[in-house]
């Protein structure tokens, strides 16, 4: 018997009892309150206080409330006082609130993109 139901829920959720080991990609909303040893990609994150993740993190928005050992990359990205971010922060919008911690190099995703950019010479002129 197949599992119904699943395939049409908005979001995922990674209980506070279950530990990961290797990369996690979801095309909805994902909620962790466990602990992730590998990369997040999703839509939007929502880390809880209690949770881990070491890795890279990519979404289009980001809710930080616990512990990161990696670099976020995120559109949109909210630092809870209880967040904990030891690696490299690239945002397009940021929201830190007092008490929350960066250990790392904060980017905005435009510098990052400029700082890609190359200069191609045209030899036609």
């Amino acid at each position: 018997m197949a599992a119904t139901g699943a395939r049409h829920t908005p979001f995922s959720i990674i209980g506070g009892d279950v530990v990961i080991s290797g990369n996690v990609e979801a095309s909805v909303d994902l909620h962790v309150d466990g602990k992730v040893d590998g990369d997040i990609s999703c839509a939007a994150l929502v880390q809880g206080p209690d949770s881990r993740i070491k890795g890279h993190v990519s979404a289009k928005s980001a809710r930080i409330g616990g512990l990161i050992e990696g670099s976020i990359s995120a559109d949109e990205l909210i630092i809870e006082s209880t967040a904990r971010i030891t690696g490299d922060v690239s945002y397009d919008v940021v929201s830190i609130a007092t008490g929350g911690q960066i250990d790392g190099r904060m980017s905005h995703m435009s510098s990052a993109r400029a700082a890609e950019l190359k200069l191609v010479k045209n030899d036609a002129s």
